[in-house]
């Protein structure tokens, strides 16, 4: 069901009607992080419903923001994909970020932990430069997170490619991350470091050394983790 018109001339109003329905922003935000398959966006949007997600996958296309189109040589499978309009739109899903990393308070930030987004997150922005030229586990624990979801694998492949696994892998692992949701969610915003949680003892890293000691610079962080909080 589509939500009531502003009925007002005003372009504000009127793309608000496209742009504010609940999670559209959220949805928007993973197409501008590179998503384009349907089951890659439910993992960047995990608690949005597979059914709310096509709803608006299809208003979103209907509004020619994004097109559906054919994924060449798999038959069957469509991919989404930003239009002119939709790309016109980054930066204003930039914006979004950048005014919520500056001016919301961290304690309500690190109510929110997610590790299906958060380790989701991870892998995309996971720089394996400083990494050997070889295949590497790094495996995190979350202890006091639901069994479901408290160990996370990220296998950096010799062609540097990243897969995320919740089930292990059985390779042998590199290094093991030990932490609680809360201090990985505030490094990966950028509201502390490795080097500092490891020193108040909310991490413990073992196994590679090398690794262990590059930990914050193939990490990776939020695209506006740059952004200095503003309020406490």
């Amino acid at each position: 069901m589509s939500q009531p018109s502003y009925k007002q001339f005003c372009p504000v109003a009127m793309a608000a009607e496209v742009l504010c329905t609940r999670w559209t922003i959220v949805l928007l935000r993973e197409l501008f992080a590179g998503s384009t398959r349907f089951n890659d966006l439910r993992r960047g949007v995990p608690r949005m419903s597979p059914a709310l997600l096509s709803q608006r996958l299809k208003m979103l296309e209907h509004a020619s923001v994004v097109s559906r189109v054919k994924v060449p040589r798999e038959p069957g499978v469509y991919a989404y994909e930003l239009t002119t309009a939709g790309r016109d739109l980054q930066h204003l899903i930039e914006g979004f970020g950048v005014w919520g990393q500056r001016w919301i308070e961290s304690k309500l930030t690190l109510q929110n932990v997610d590790p299906k987004l958060l380790m989701w997150d991870m892998r995309r922005n996971l720089d394996p430069t400083p990494m050997p030229h070889k295949r590497c586990n790094i495996h995190f624990v979350y202890p006091e997170a639901n069994a479901s979801v408290r160990s996370w694998w990220l296998l950096i492949q010799p062609d540097r490619n990243v897969d995320l696994c919740s089930v292990d892998p059985g390779v042998e692992i590199d290094l093991q991350v030990r932490t609680d949701l809360r201090t990985m969610t505030a490094i990966w915003m950028g509201l502390l470091t490795v080097r500092s949680a490891i020193r108040e003892r909310k991490m413990t890293l073992l196994g590679d050394e090398k690794l262990a000691s590059k930990m914050q610079v193939w990490l990776g962080l939020s695209p506006f983790a740059k952004e200095k909080k503003l309020v406490a």
